[in-house]
């Protein structure tokens, strides 16, 4: 059996980088982990290709080789993922789906012809033997979370990594908390599953093996979600980097209550984690009440953040709009805290109902859904009826991003971050970095409107931040990266 695995392409959003990755000489941020892991769990036998659309394209030799088409992703890919089923379907090849996207019951999958819904772990080898046999059932649905502890190591084999400026990594499922708004929760469950420290070390075993070097992004949604189990594998991950020469830099994702626990904040500084993101979503309390995300009350916010930052990690976070207690001044506010927290990469959003979600029953149950969610909520559009007038809303919101978001604000922002960081682990060298140095400066320091502003940031990092300076001019060009998707959005 010959499958294709199709990665469907993704907008230009927030999360994209598109405009930042050419710096690098990249085409994408990171491989498709959910189909590489699905390549591990196929039958040996079969043959296997990976086309992401991120970073090439789909030919019609392609469609021709394979037996099956599998695609996965998620509902911001829905559009990209229609046209590859109906795609595959005039070249006379089945289509399996599966990822978050299934769950959604997104529109964009009705043609597929097969559909995995739930974890693909209990599945796969039913739906292999089916499929070879002639007699796939048009849906299959796994109820149970599975063992994450039986998880294979990702096929990483067959992604071109050269075309990435990070690798993935994914140790744990599953988030403790409540937030209303999330889909994680009904996704993955409350109940926070871990790999072994040992299934870990093998994955960065592969990477290093295959001649990775650079930035790994530790996808989970929570990584701090089970501490316990956490505090068992950072040890580990020390001991690994360590023996290895420190060959990555780690990111992640996790809760704010990482600031309660300066032990984890030291145990992740010692080994290699170098940012984090934290989903702050707003300092209004009323709001975070609402949404029930209670573990961000637990402490003064900016408190956490510049803990944190003091630990030598760069705090990457999310902000939200749209929350009924908003008051009028929520706008003002967010910009205040952003400003104040020295938060480069601050990714703004409007509140979005995404289906299956506690907010998305509420809001059903009180007639506010207008439509179904484009899984992106960057874009200046409301899939529900906000109690805040809707033009005060969206006017409000675009308010925001041109602040933050103009070249004098961001670079300051940036510069004051710098100054209060803690000193921590420096990232690894590698040659895309100083290509990237080079391309920064004839972009931005030469060709861009803006160029003022740079030269008087960049004169900045080399007489006060020298020891920052890499991630200075990293920061300079994931910012031209939001100059351009906030101007595009301007001009829409």
């Amino acid at each position: 059996m010959k499958v294709l695995m199709v990665y469907p392409e993704f907008p230009d959003t927030f999360w994209s980088f598109k405009h930042a990755l050419p710096f690098q000489g990249k085409r994408s941020a990171f491989p498709p982990l959910g189909l590489l892991t699905v390549s591990a769990l196929l039958p040996s036998h079969w043959e296997r290709h990976l086309v992401d659309l991120n970073v090439c394209r789909l030919k019609d030799s392609d469609l021709a080789w394979a037996d099956v088409v599998f695609l996965s992703g998620m509902i911001v890919q829905g559009p990209s993922m229609k046209e590859q089923i109906a795609r595959a379907k005039r070249h006379g090849v089945r289509t399996v789906v599966g990822g978050p996207i299934v769950s959604a019951k997104d529109p964009a999958i009705a043609e597929a012809d097969h559909a995995v819904e739930g974890e693909a772990e209990e599945i796969i080898s039913q739906l292999a033997a089916d499929l070879e046999r002639g007699e796939a059932q048009p849906h299959y649905f796994q109820k149970q979370w599975s063992d994450v502890t039986r998880v294979p190591v990702p096929d990483m084999r067959i992604a071109p990594l050269r075309r990435y400026s990070s690798m993935s990594l994914q140790y744990s499922r599953g988030c403790p908390f409540t937030c209303e708004f999330c889909d994680i929760i009904e996704i993955y469950g409350r109940r926070p599953r871990t790999k072994t420290p040992d299934q870990v070390c093998a994955e960065l075993d592969q990477l290093h093996r295959l001649g990775w070097r650079g930035s790994v992004f530790m996808v989970d949604d929570n990584f701090i979600g089970n501490k316990k189990n956490v505090k068992l594998l950072l040890p580990r991950l020390v001991q690994w980097m360590r023996e290895h020469k420190f060959p990555f830099s780690l990111y992640t994702e996790a809760s704010l209550n990482l600031a309660e626990d300066e032990e984890m904040l030291a145990l992740m500084r010692e080994a290699h984690f170098t940012r984090v993101f934290l989903g702050i979503e707003t300092p209004v309390v009323e709001s975070l009440k609402e949404t029930t995300k209670f573990q961000n009350l637990r402490k003064d916010l900016l408190e956490s953040v510049k803990l944190i930052q003091a630990y030598g990690m760069e705090v990457m976070a999310g902000f939200i709009v749209g929350f009924d207690n908003d008051p009028a001044d929520v706008f003002d506010r967010q910009i205040a805290f952003i400003r104040e927290a020295a938060i480069p990469l601050s990714m703004v959003g409007l509140l979005t109902a995404l289906p299956n979600t506690q907010l998305w029953r509420r809001l059903k149950a009180e007639g506010r859904l207008l439509k179904s969610s484009l899984g992106n909520n960057t874009l200046a559009d409301l899939n529900f009826i906000p109690r805040m007038d809707t033009q005060e809303l969206l006017d409000g919101y675009r308010r925001i991003l041109q602040t933050i978001y103009s070249p004098r604000e961001y670079f300051q922002r940036v510069s004051a971050f710098l100054a209060q960081l803690g000193s921590g682990s420096r990232s690894p060298l590698v040659l895309s970095d100083i290509l990237a140095l080079g391309r920064s400066l004839w972009r931005q320091g030469l060709l861009s409107d803006y160029r003022r502003e740079y030269w008087k940031f960049f004169a900045q990092s080399l007489s006060h931040h020298r020891q920052h300076f890499s991630k200075a001019i990293t920061l300079a060009i994931m910012g031209h990266h939001f100059f351009e998707l906030v101007g595009a959005a301007e001009s829409d």
